[in-house]
This record gives structure tokens, C-alpha cells and sequence, in this order.
């Protein structure tokens, strides 16, 4: 039988990240978090505007949190909150790379739906961003990669989808939305053309290679592009500024 606490919708001491949070009416925020075990939620943080407030200070993106909450609708009640030590800060490129990340977060996740590989998979991109010799670009894709992954589209790579033979690294290829690679001889257009090298580098998780860097961006703008839809990301804007995506 489901506890008092549960039937009133309390949650309690649950892992998470503030993803973003805007002001809501005089004294308030609204917080946007990406919890392990419910995904992303939105909550209301009664008084957190107030100079005094507990909870002012520590409702940061990138911190991991230990949130508590009540409510059954859209918009829950954000009771407590606790910063748990272990995360260093982000600073210059890779605060830059975190925002990003929140952002295709909150653009492209259901609210209510968890997915705590991902969950874990994003404790871990902050972490490696925070380190001092951070490769971001390499950090990015894998974190896309992952994301597509728990979205349903996870990435073929090393196969022609056409015709089941293994990907060749000397071959050119055309990476169709929703399909896969075809072999670029074979007549496909309405792709992007990859070299048959830069497909196997992505499924290893190899970005040493330029090309690679460079075709990889490519694919996954093409694919994260195609799942917003209309939605416009406003932090790869600054990250092309920055040279970081």
C-alpha cells in the first residue's frame, strides 16, 4: 500500500539537477529539474527570491541536488533542497557546453518520463567538462549520442542499411534521417554525406581524426535539428560564436 506521503505526491531526498528556472510572480521561481527517478519536473519555489530565503542560493544549474516535492499537477511544489558536495563549477567554454546540454534537456525530454542511464550519463558529462583539459567537442557528441539513444533514435553506424554489409572505412556514405547510412553510389540525397571513416570513429567514440570532428558536428546538428522540429537551440548559437560546436 502506498505510503500518506506518496498518495499526497511527496517526493523526498531525490538526485537532481536545476536544468533552468525563471521568476514567477513577485517572491518565486519556477524550477526546472532534471531528477533520476522522474525525469524533468517543474516546480514552484515559494520565497526563493527573497534575500533571506534557504533555498536562494542553491538552486544553480549544475549542482548536484537532493530535491524534495509535493503536488499532483503540472506544476509541483518544490519543498527542500540540498546541495550535495562533488561537482566542481564550470567555467569560460565548458559553462558554455553545460547550458547547451540543459537546454537540449529541456527542449527534447517529456516531463514526467525518466530515463536514469541518461540521468547518470549527464552526472557524467558535467564531470568531464569540469575537468581542466576537457575535450568539449568530444564530451558533446557522446552526451547527443547517448540522448538520441534514450529518445528512440539511436544512431546506426556500422552498417549500410540498404544492404546489411558493414560500413567500409574507404567508402563514402549518406547518413538518411530515420534510417541510417546508404552507400553514397547507391543514389540516396536526401542525407548528409559521411566518409565511411567518420561513421566507424563515431560508434567508437574516436573524434582524433579532423574530419571526423567536423562530419560528426554535422550529423548530429542534422539529427538533434530534426527532432526540435521549430524549436530554435539558443545556446548553439553562442557555442558557434565560442567555436565550441
Amino acid at each position: 500500500m502506498a505510503s500518506s506521503a506518496e498518495d499526497r505526491g511527496r517526493r523526498d531526498n531525490e538526485p537532481g539537477y536545476v536544468l533552468h528556472t525563471y521568476p514567477f510572480r513577485e517572491t518565486s521561481l519556477v524550477v526546472e529539474a532534471y531528477t533520476r527517478a522522474h525525469g524533468r519536473v517543474a516546480m514552484v519555489a515559494k520565497g526563493a527570491r527573497r534575500p533571506k530565503s534557504a533555498l536562494r542560493g542553491l538552486l544553480l544549474a549544475f549542482q548536484p541536488l537532493l530535491l524534495s516535492w509535493t503536488g499532483k499537477s503540472e506544476l509541483q511544489t518544490l519543498v527542500r533542497a540540498e546541495w550535495q558536495a562533488g561537482l566542481l563549477p564550470l567555467r569560460g567554454g565548458a559553462l558554455m557546453c553545460g547550458f547547451y546540454v540543459n537546454e537540449l534537456l529541456l527542449k527534447l525530454l517529456a516531463r514526467h518520463d525518466p530515463h536514469e542511464a541518461l540521468f547518470d550519463g549527464y552526472a557524467a558529462t558535467l564531470a568531464e567538462l569540469a575537468a581542466a583539459d576537457a575535450d568539449h567537442a568530444r564530451i558533446l557528441r557522446r552526451f547527443e549520442k547517448a540522448l538520441l539513444r534514450e529518445l528512440g533514435y539511436a544512431l546506426t553506424l556500422d552498417l549500410d542499411v540498404d544492404t546489411g554489409q558493414p560500413v567500409a572505412a574507404e567508402r563514402r556514405y549518406v547518413y538518411v534521417v530515420d534510417r541510417g547510412p546508404v552507400a553514397a553510389a547507391e543514389g540516396a540525397s536526401n542525407g548528409l554525406e559521411l566518409a565511411g571513416q567518420t561513421l566507424l570513429d563515431i560508434q567508437r567514440d574516436d573524434y582524433s581524426r579532423a574530419t571526423t570532428q567536423q562530419q560528426s558536428k554535422a550529423l548530429m546538428r542534422m539529427l538533434i535539428n530534426h527532432l526540435l522540429g521549430d524549436q530554435v537551440l539558443h545556446t548553439r548559437q553562442l557555442l558557434r560564436d565560442l567555436q565550441q560546436l
